[in-house]
């Protein structure tokens, strides 16, 4: 009896004992939400996906990669305008936060956590 029930328990998941997911498969939300994150100019990719643009996480993170453009953006052009304390300070510590929050997003997407980013995480522009 005891061996019937550790072969039934180290059996791979059927169709059956699946995790459900809600319509959309889990691999195509984690890679889209990774990618933005690591090229923030594909954050649109998701919104205009048809499977993709009513996901709640897949709006999330488009929204946290838009913002994380445009403090890029942001950052690139005061730090290359602004000479010296720009270009020495402001670009070098930008660009490391950038690469940091970066991170935090790639691992909160593939984990699909829906958290938000520090310092940029409050600013909600997609909706």
């Amino acid at each position: 009896m005891e061996e019937q029930k550790e072969q039934q328990n180290n059996q791979a998941p059927t169709e059956a004992n699946k995790p459900q997911g809600n319509d959309q498969p889990a691999d195509t939300k984690k890679i889209w939400g990774i990618v933005g994150y690591i090229f923030p100019i594909l954050f649109f990719v998701p919104l205009i996906m048809d499977d993709l643009k009513t996901n709640a996480y897949s709006k999330f993170h488009a929204n946290q990669q838009f913002v994380l453009l445009l403090f890029a953006v942001a950052v690139n052009v005061i730090g290359g305008v602004i000479p010296i304390l720009g270009w020495f300070i402001i670009l070098p510590i930008g660009s490391i936060i950038l690469i940091v929050l970066a991170i935090i997003g790639v691992i909160n997407a593939s984990k699909e956590r829906i958290k938000p980013l520090p310092i940029i995480g409050g600013i909600h522009l997609i909706k």
